[in-house]
């Protein structure tokens, strides 16, 4: 089988096959009144979650939101203040080591040994697992094919790009065949070729059975990859549900918007009083009430002799849904 001559080429039409993975249906991670501290800090509220066996779920928010601390928590490297976290139906504790073995974590900052090779690196890691012998052999191969890294196994880390760090350290999660896989914000700092090949190696390993949680900032990320979303800030969950189901909680259904002009002046001063205006970089974002007929909107245009080119209407977003839980934007 040949292999790209690096990891930021794009992903082959074929993908190398990946392991099957078939956790158990009853497999859960559920989340009842969580509550952590740092000092005078509290990360998280009272958070309660359940993450059903197969889910793609998405964790999204601001950095500082909880995210992170939920991560931790899920992968044992912290306790719970108040609350309790399980898998499973076992709790998580500090001492479920057994528990914890079906379990993959790609943390937030890369862990690598950038002194080794890739096929070193995931050698080591799959020894932390338990795995020996032909056994290891068999995994570590089958992961660097799937990740698309067996021509550069015997490189050194640090000689790779960012992408082809981030991809292997999601190997190096995997190897041990994990019935859950956490991502905290694995696209840091990867370039927008070698994130879309992260997202599709992803979306494979969940279509194949993979339970994932996925936390991240980016609204898009989330919007693509996520059968279901919690949006968090300030340790609590503020919405939670598929993105249809979380669209739905707006007050409105569509979002038009034209520019700000002198032109439009006379439309945007009619409108004001019949629903919500805003001006964003000189363009008029109107958001009508649910149940406001559009028809009624063009007739107010074609009365000032504007052309419906100026005009462009879409569904709400995400991150209007965060504007309208938090009223600011995602911080970076």
């Amino acid at each position: 089988m040949s292999h790209p001559a690096h990891f930021d080429s794009p992903l082959r039409s074929h993908p190398p096959e990946f392991p099957a993975m078939t956790p158990p249906p009853s497999s859960s991670l559920v989340l009842r009144d969580v509550t952590k501290r740092y000092g005078s800090l509290v990360a998280l509220d009272r958070v309660s979650l359940e993450i059903a066996a197969g889910e793609f779920f998405g964790l999204l928010g601001p950095n500082g939101a909880g995210k992170s601390t939920i991560m931790s928590l899920v992968a044992g490297l912290r306790q719970p203040d108040q609350g309790t976290v399980t898998f499973g139906g076992q709790p998580l504790t500090g001492h479920a080591a057994s528990i914890r073995r079906r379990l993959g974590l790609v943390p937030q900052g890369l862990a690598l040994y950038p002194g080794l090779t890739a096929a070193e690196n995931l050698r080591t890691f799959g020894r932390l697992y338990g795995l020996r012998g032909a056994e290891l052999r068999s995994r570590v191969q089958a992961m660097l094919e799937a990740v698309q890294l067996a021509d550069r196994q015997n490189d050194l880390v640090k000689t790779f790009s960012g992408g082809m760090q981030r991809r292997l350290n999601i190997a190096a999660a995997l190897l041990h065949r994990p019935e859950l896989l956490l991502c905290d914000e694995p696209t840091v700092g990867v370039d927008p070729q070698s994130r879309n090949a992260i997202f599709e190696l992803l979306q494979r390993l969940n279509r194949e059975g993979l339970t994932i949680i996925y936390s991240t900032h980016y609204m898009e990320e989330a919007s693509r990859l996520c059968s279901r979303i919690g949006i968090i800030d300030h340790g609590q969950i503020l919405a939670l549900g598929t993105q249809d189901e979380l669209l739905a909680q707006l007050p409105f259904e569509e979002e038009i918007r034209f520019p700000a002009t002198a032109e439009t002046a006379g439309v945007a001063g009619a409108l004001a009083s019949r629903g919500d205006l805003a001006t964003v970089d000189g363009v008029y974002q109107f958001r009508p009430p649910a149940g406001y007929p559009l028809s009624a909107f063009f007739a107010l245009t074609e009365s000032h002799a504007l052309p419906a080119r100026l005009f462009v209407s879409q569904r709400p977003t995400l991150e209007a849904l965060f504007l309208q839980q938090t009223g600011r934007g995602l911080r970076e």
